[in-house]
């Protein structure tokens, strides 16, 4: 067994192992259109990619009246799967995945996907049984609550120094940071790589392949 800095890896999804923000971005922005609201901007609507779907929704347009919620996440979900079918896994993932399987990695996935729509993503581009484990935002707490780290810290009794959290957004690296986790940041996401520095990424990649070197050497 090769040696291993980390045992496990925890990935977000969407934006990072999975194409999908641009359409994220632009769902959100019709549901708020739909049912009323200030229609966010580009900005603003990939900002809270990675939060809980309700947590993201609010946050992107306040002032949607709080009654108006169950239509919004609604109209988010009509318009998400409209566009199911049009996402995919960023070329390079699989390949990147299984050599850290062979290694002797655990992986696992940190999301703001309910569970229903992890376990459906994961059907459908064939990666059942590629992960160890997986916590998302309505099983857990949303992100940055370190709720999710820590509950896959005690599943596979990892120490906080050995868990290894990769992510695309500020809301990824600052769960890491609240869970006393390093983390790695990915810059072709939702957010500018920019605002990673102030939380203190150990290397934030610019691909897929870049990711992959990184992780083969120093993982």
């Amino acid at each position: 067994m090769q040696h291993r800095n980390f045992d496990l890896i925890a990935f977000d999804w969407d934006g990072t192992l999975f194409d999908s923000t641009k359409i994220i971005t632009r769902c959100i922005q019709a549901a708020v259109r739909d049912v009323g609201g200030t229609v966010p901007t580009d900005q603003a609507a990939g900002y809270v990619i990675g939060l809980g779907l309700m947590q993201a929704l609010a946050h992107a347009a306040p002032d949607v009246p709080v009654d108006k919620y169950p239509a919004l996440g609604e109209r988010y979900r009509y318009h998400y799967q409209a566009h199911a079918n049009d996402l995919s896994l960023f070329e390079g993932v699989l390949p990147l995945l299984d050599a850290l399987k062979a290694r002797g990695h655990q992986l696992a996935v940190a999301t703001g996907k309910s569970r229903h729509g992890l376990d459906d993503v994961l059907h459908r581009v064939e990666l059942k049984g590629v992960f160890d484990g997986s916590r998302t935002a309505d099983e857990t707490a949303g992100k940055p609550d370190p709720r999710m780290l820590r509950e896959l810290m005690a599943q596979f009794d990892v120490a906080p120094g050995r868990l290894l959290m990769v992510g695309d957004t500020t809301h990824d690296l600052q769960m890491a940071v609240n869970a006393g986790c390093p983390s790695v940041g990915v810059s072709y996401g939702a957010h500018d790589p920019a605002a990673f520095m102030a939380l203190a990424p150990q290397y934030v990649a610019h691909s897929i392949p870049a990711l992959h070197d990184w992780l083969l050497v120093n993982g």
